[in-house]
């Protein structure tokens, strides 16, 4: 019996590749992708370690710091969930981590290998995009944290401080508590003395802009301060 005979396939009869899902590629583990959950106060990674790999955080929030030569902390910035974490890794010339990344509260993080996300980033044009967008978004919000360094009052920055923390004035549902953030570690961000923040932050209890309760509540009001001229 002769067999049939098999018809060439034609592009009609081809199988339509996957289309990549970067929600997916954030939220599962994966080639060159793992899952990491870090407990309040454990260090992500060092300043000084080798810079291999990229993160996101899926849950939490993360401080990120440096140290001078002489032992004086500072806090760079506070991330939380949709951030980005050692990004720099991939520039050619970062041979070291430039600052240490601890969590604030419990965390669950997704890191991906260097490699991994510079595949992604030159195979995959949508995450090219999601990904470039938000490394001008951080690049804006450095050049605006340096502006209000240089011009503002310590009041003003403080106020500023929690409200970027508490998304309020941005896209997407403002969060009601910020947990898991001290005095010091906000007098690091804005370039003033624990004391300093102690008395604003009183004040703004006092005028009903903030409230403990569980946490820190930060009330839209707050904004008053930083439009205040």
């Amino acid at each position: 019996m002769t067999p049939p005979r098999r018809l060439p396939r034609t592009p009609n009869h081809q199988i339509p590749a996957k289309l990549f899902d970067p929600v997916a590629f954030l939220a599962n583990a994966g080639v060159g992708r793992t899952l990491h959950r870090y407990k309040s106060k454990q260090t992500i990674f060092s300043q000084g370690d080798q810079p291999d790999a990229v993160f996101y955080i899926q849950e939490g929030r993360v401080r990120v710091s440096v140290l001078s030569k002489f032992g004086k902390e500072a806090t760079i910035t506070l991330l939380g969930p949709g951030d980005f974490l050692g990004e720099g890794c991939i520039a050619s010339d970062q041979s070291v981590r430039v600052s240490t990344a601890t969590a604030l509260s419990n965390c669950s993080l997704l890191r991906v290998d260097r490699k991994e996300m510079l595949r992604t980033l030159h195979g995959e044009n949508i995450f090219s995009d999601i990904f470039v967008a938000y490394v001008v978004k951080r690049y804006n919000r450095t050049e605006a944290d340096l502006v209000d360094q240089l011009f503002n009052s310590s009041e003003k920055r403080l106020a500023r401080a929690l409200l970027t923390q508490a998304r309020i004035g941005k896209t997407g549902k403002p969060e009601a508590v910020i947990p898991n953030i001290s005095q010091k570690t906000l007098a690091e961000m804005i370039g003033t003395t624990r004391q300093r923040v102690n008395f604003f932050m009183n004040r703004f209890k006092r005028l009903g802009y903030i409230k403990y309760n569980d946490g820190l509540q930060i009330h839209r009001s707050l904004l008053r301060v930083v439009l205040h001229e």
